[in-house]
């Protein structure tokens, strides 16, 4: 029997979907350099409730900062004197990325995180206030 040529094609794409996909996954479920938040090793590890907010920090494989607000990303950016900004609050420099992830809620008042704060740090609920009165 003859295999037209589009079904074989087919069948290799699919087996080749397949098995990246299942050494991708693989390696995901099985990675462990990522410090766990409070770890001794990462010097930006942070977990905990500020304001009702669940504030989750640590280092990423390059050594960056992470920051996340109720599961959202925060965007860290270093400033010239060695502190730390986002864009929520770009006032004034932070010693740590916690404290301007602090800071950043302290901004958001009751708005919650814009899933493209990661980027552009827009609240998306400009009725919840700011203490400094800056709405998006």
């Amino acid at each position: 029997m003859i295999v037209p040529r589009r079904v074989a094609l087919r069948s290799l794409f699919a087996l080749a979907v397949t098995a990246f996909t299942g050494g991708a996954l693989g390696r995901v479920a099985s990675r462990t350099d990522r410090p766990e938040p409070g770890g001794a090793s990462d010097p930006h590890a942070f977990d905990e409730m500020y304001r009702g907010r669940r504030l989750l920090g640590f280092s990423c494989p390059d050594g960056a900062p992470t920051a996340l607000v109720d599961g959202r990303p925060l965007h860290l950016m270093r400033c010239a004197d060695g502190g730390w900004v986002s864009p929520i609050d770009h006032y004034e420099s932070c010693p740590t990325p916690l404290e301007a992830t602090r800071a950043a809620v302290d901004e958001l008042g009751t708005a919650r995180l814009s899933p493209l704060a990661a980027a552009h740090g827009v609240p998306t609920d400009p009725t919840g206030g700011s203490p400094r009165g800056v709405h998006a």
